[in-house]
């Protein structure tokens, strides 16, 4: 009797499981026939892992190479998404690709946690203590991993295996829809294959971000890389013209020939022209042999002239001539040589103003900027400070060998407030030069080194970058300056966070309800 009970009891529970687990598939399984967003899809999947296995973080990264790639995180703080792991400096990582099942590591486990101090909501328990890994595997090819952590030594304890290998089959299917609709949106596969290369070429070299802005920048470069147009991309010093430059020879069809690189200001004028298009012995003091140019060396493939408007005007005309047929002298030469290069240039100066002026050629420019490509400056895009902050956090985790580098709330909300007059370089120098000064400053080597808005020291900075009030002309209006100056404040927050009301809310301290009826008062609904 009590036998026939406890297998009536186990049937319910097992049946009541079956149920749960059903319940929480069935809205995965009708959304792989849904077109959605990558990151909405993969987020969906994230949060259901977390319902049916519930812990304290999960994250679905993708393999590239020897670097994981996190692409949807639920748990762990928002900077974890621009990180790059390399496998071989992570050991958990690495065990789990190497096995089929999923690997759960033993709370004692000496093994370090890359995850270690960036799960959310943690002051002052900052490792992670029950760590579960799936490996993905999509047509017979390691994908990537699925994880679950948990700040509770004994979380998974329970967890139901079956469970969660029809998970782990649901996630390899969404991996591959999404993949293939990924495919489909290309325009080719010889596309396809470049933009793969590209990939494997190098993490370092990625133009991370997930903002709007950046959103549209990179669907302009995927438009221009598929043409041979000759591109102008401009924008303040340190936004990464030359990371922009790389990724459209990658996506072009040029991509597995030379992409050569030329500082225009790094040259004193006398030499310029040499370096461009070479020379033949004895064309000048010093020419002992031969020596190919620059365009000479990219035939076939891109030029890139970063700083192109500290060129002197004799070398604008030679350089037009070279554009517009193809040809080209070395120095001291007679014969000809003809080169088919692409030329993308880049500039942090207003070159209609220097035309204006008469130190650019006005045929020049206009034949430099067939298509003008803006590269909008940090301050404009948002919560991509946080995910290029990870990502020159873990380069710099690595560099010192510590455990974890990580962000603290204040300074999080510090970089978010910066004005960042110095872009993404200015970032990449103050996460290196803060890491060192806080590290210098402890008498014993952390494992895990917390940096705080007082390590980036930002504060005497904020005032003079924060955006002025507006300021009032004489005889306005009372009423009319207050709503613009509300208007500004909340078109800045929006910016900020991206077009999410209820961060704005949050950081301006209004009740959403209230924030809503103001928006629309100011017409911004």
């Amino acid at each position: 009797m009590v036998e026939s009970t406890l297998v009536k009891k186990t049937a319910e529970v097992v049946a009541m499981t079956s149920r749960v687990l059903l319940d929480a598939l069935v809205p995965l399984i009708e959304d792989l026939s849904r077109d959605m967003p990558e990151t909405e899809r993969y987020r969906r999947l994230l949060r259901t892992l977390r319902a049916l296995f519930p812990g304290d973080a999960a994250a679905l990264l993708r393999l590239d190479g020897d670097t994981l790639v996190p692409l949807a995180i639920d748990g762990l703080s928002g900077d974890t998404l621009g990180r790059r792991f390399r496998v071989a400096e992570h050991p958990r990582f690495a065990r789990i690709l190497e096995r089929a099942e999923p690997t759960r590591f033993p709370a004692h486990s000496d093994l370090p946690d890359p995850y270690d101090g960036l799960v959310k909501g943690v002051a002052a328990k900052l490792e992670v203590h029950d760590c579960l890994g799936c490996p993905l595997v999509i047509q017979d090819r390691p994908w990537g991993l699925l994880t679950l952590d948990a700040l509770d030594p004994a979380q998974f304890d329970d967890i139901d295996t079956a469970s969660l290998q029809a998970f782990l089959s649901l996630t390899a299917a969404t991996v591959s829809v999404a993949e293939r609709i990924d495919t489909l949106a290309r325009t080719g596969e010889a596309e396809r294959q470049r933009a793969e290369l590209y990939r494997q070429v190098s993490s370092a070299r990625e133009i991370i971000g997930s903002s709007e802005r950046h959103k549209r920048l990179m669907e302009e470069i995927a438009i221009v890389a598929s043409s041979d147009l000759t591109v102008l991309i401009t924008g303040e010093t340190g936004v990464g013209k030359e990371l922009v430059a790389s990724e459209i020879h990658a996506l072009s069809s040029r991509a597995d020939r030379p992409m050569v690189s030329l500082n225009c200001a790094a040259l004193p004028d006398t030499l310029v022209e040499s370096e461009l298009f070479g020379h033949v012995r004895g064309a000048f003091s010093g020419a002992s042999s031969d020596r190919r140019g620059k365009f000479e060396l990219a035939d076939g493939g891109t030029l890139f002239l970063d700083e192109v408007g500290e060129l002197p005007l004799a070398v604008q005309a030679k350089l037009l001539r070279v554009l517009q047929n193809g040809q080209l002298q070395r120095i001291g030469s007679d014969s000809e040589h003809r080169v088919d290069v692409r030329l993308i240039a880049a500039t942090n100066r207003d070159l209609a103003e220097e035309v204006r002026a008469g130190r650019f050629r006005a045929d020049f420019y206009h034949r430099l900027s067939v298509y003008p490509l803006v590269v909008p400056p940090l301050r404009e895009r948002g919560r991509d400070v946080l995910l290029l902050a990870g990502f020159f956090l873990e380069e710099n985790r690595s560099r010192l060998g510590l455990l974890s580098l990580r962000l603290s709330a204040d300074a999080q909300a510090a970089l978010l407030a910066y004005r960042w007059p110095g872009n993404v370089r200015e970032l990449e120098h103050l996460i290196g030069r803060s890491a060192l000064k806080a590290l210098a400053a402890l008498r014993e080597r952390p494992r895990i080194l917390t940096l705080t808005a007082a390590d980036l020291a930002l504060g005497a900075n904020l005032k003079s970058a924060e955006q002025a009030p507006p300021s009032i002309a004489p005889g306005t209006d009372f009423r009319e300056a207050v709503t613009a100056y509300e208007r500004s404040l909340i078109q800045d927050a929006l910016a900020r966070h991206e077009q999410n009301w209820a961060s704005v809310a949050r950081e301006l301290g209004i009740d959403r309800a209230n924030l809503n009826r103001l928006a629309r008062r100011l017409g911004l609904k």
